[in-house]
C-alpha cells in the first residue's frame, strides 16, 4: 500500500436501513452473508406470517451490509442488483456508500482481508467468539487507506481481472478431472463387461492382524475418510494413551473399510505411506489374492454406485452410527473379477489419473494463494 491517507469509515459511509412494517399476508424475500468476505447467497423468503419480527428492513443495491454476529470472520458484503429490495432484519446493519470518494469494489475488495475484520471486532463485547456482536459504531469508526478515486478504479479492474483468472484455472481443472474420472469409467465398464462376479473372500481374504500395544512405544494411527477420499494419518501418540480395543496393523496393498461408515464410502487402499500404522477395531483389512485380484480394481467397484449399494444393503440399521458392516456381509458382497492383466492395466490408469490430481492440487493452492497475497501487497501498511 502506498502512502494513501487514512479516512474514517464515517465520513464514507452512511447508515442506510428502511424499515417495512411486517404483514402477515406477504412474504420477504430474504438473503445471508458468508463468512470470509465471500459475498451474498440466497435464503428462503420470511413469511409474514410466521416470523416474530414486526420490522424488516429494505436493501439497496450498491449498498455495504454485514452481519452484527459474523462479522468477526469476515461477513461482510455488498448489496448486487440480484437482492437490490429484499429485506433483512437488524441484525444486518446497511450503508449507502458516498461513491464521489469510495468505489464500492474498492470497500468490497479491502473487506476481504482478514485483518481488517480482526481490527474491527477487537473490543466488542460478547461472552465467547461465537456470541461477539459487532455494533454500527465499531464499523464506522475504523480507519481504511483511501487513494483517489480513479487509482481506486484502477486497483478495483486489476483485482477483478485476476480474480476472474483463479476462477478460470479452477474450471480448467475442474474440467481436466472430470473427463480423466470420465475416462477411468469407461475403461472400468469395459473391463468388467461379461466377466464373472464372485464373493469377495474368493479373491480377497478379510485378514486382522492384532496389535499388542506396548505402552513404551509410539504409534501411527490410520483412518478413512467417507466417499471415496482415501485413508489420512493421525498424530502419533503414545502407546499409553491408547484407550480402544484390539486395534489392528495396516499394511501397503490392504483393502481398508470402516466397518460404521463404509456404506458411505469409508473405502481406501493403503500405501506406503500408511505401511505400519495401526487402525482401530472399527476397520476391516482385506488382502487380495495377487494372483486373481489388485486392492486398486477392488476398491474402485466398492466406491461405484452398484458396489456402495451392496455396501449399503451389507450394513443393515437405521442411525447412522448403527450401520455396521459385519465381517460375514462383507465377504458375501459379489465383486467383479476380470483378468488379472486387465485389473493392472486399470491400476495403471488410476495412477497415472491420480498423478494428474497431485499436480493439480498443487496448482489449486497456488492458485488459492494467490489472490489474498495480492491482497496483502495491495492494503498492506505503508513503510
Amino acid at each position: 500500500m502506498k502512502a494513501w491517507s487514512l479516512v474514517a469509515l464515517s465520513d464514507l459511509l452512511t447508515p442506510d436501513n428502511e424499515p417495512v412494517a411486517v404483514r402477515q399476508d406477504q412474504q420477504y424475500p430474504n438473503f445471508g452473508i458468508y463468512s470470509f468476505g465471500r459475498g451474498l447467497f440466497a435464503k428462503p423468503p420470511i413469511d409474514g406470517m410466521q416470523t416474530s419480527a414486526s420490522t424488516l428492513y429494505r436493501v439497496r443495491a450498491g449498498n455495504f451490509i454485514y452481519s452484527r454476529l459474523f462479522a468477526f470472520e469476515g461477513s461482510y458484503g455488498l448489496v448486487d442488483e440480484v437482492f437490490d429490495g429484499h429485506f433483512i432484519s437488524n441484525e444486518y446493519p446497511g450503508f449507502a456508500v458516498d461513491r464521489s470518494r469510495l468505489e464500492p469494489g474498492f470497500l468490497k475488495w479491502y473487506f476481504q482481508c482478514p485483518n481488517v475484520w480482526q481490527a474491527i471486532a477487537m473490543g466488542s463485547k460478547g461472552v465467547g467468539s461465537r456470541r461477539i456482536r459487532v455494533q454500527p459504531d465499531k464499523v464506522l469508526a475504523h480507519q481504511m487507506p483511501l487513494p483517489p478515486l480513479a487509482e481506486q478504479q484502477t486497483i478495483v479492474a486489476r483485482l477483478d481481472a485476476l480474480a476472474d483468472k483463479t476462477r478460470q484455472v479452477e474450471a480448467h481443472l475442474d474440467a481436466v478431472e472430470r473427463d480423466a474420472e470420465h475416462l477411468l469409467a469407461l475403461q472400468f465398464r469395459d473391463a468388467i463387461s461379461n466377466v464373472r462376479f464372485c464373493p469377495l473372500t474368493q479373491v480377497a481374504s478379510i485378514i486382522r492382524r492384532p496389535v499388542a500395544i506396548d505402552v513404551s512405544l509410539k504409534y501411527r494411527e490410520v483412518g478413512a475418510r467417507s466417499f471415496g477420499k482415501g485413508l489420512f494419518v493421525k498424530p502419533d501418540f503414545d502407546g499409553a494413551e491408547a484407550t480402544w480395543q484390539k486395534p489392528v496393523w495396516v499394511k501397503q496393498g490392504d483393502l481398508v473399510l470402516s466397518n460404521i461408515k463404509a456404506w458411505e464410502g469409508a473405502v481406501a487402499v493403503a500405501n506406503h505411506q500408511h505401511d505400519g500404522c495401526i487402525a482401530s477395531h472399527r476397520y476391516i483389512t482385506c488382502e487380495p489374492d495377487p494372483g486373481q485380484a489388485t486392492s486398486g480394481f477392488l476398491a474402485y467397484y466398492l466406491l461405484s454406485a452398484d458396489g456402495l449399494e451392496k455396501i449399503g444393503l451389507a450394513s443393515p440399521g437405521t442411525a447412522d452410527r448403527n450401520r455396521t458392516l459385519s465381517l460375514g456381509n462383507l465377504s458375501k458382497i459379489e465383486v467383479p473379477v476380470p483378468a488379472l492383466s486387465v485389473q493392472k492395466k486399470f491400476n495403471e490408469l488410476q495412477a497415472e489419473v491420480s498423478k494428474l490430481k497431485a499436480r493439480h492440487a498443487a496448482i489449486r493452492a497456488a492458485n488459492a494463494a494467490l489472490l489474498p497475497a495480492t491482497l496483502e501487497r495491495v492494503f498492506a501498511p505503508a513503510p
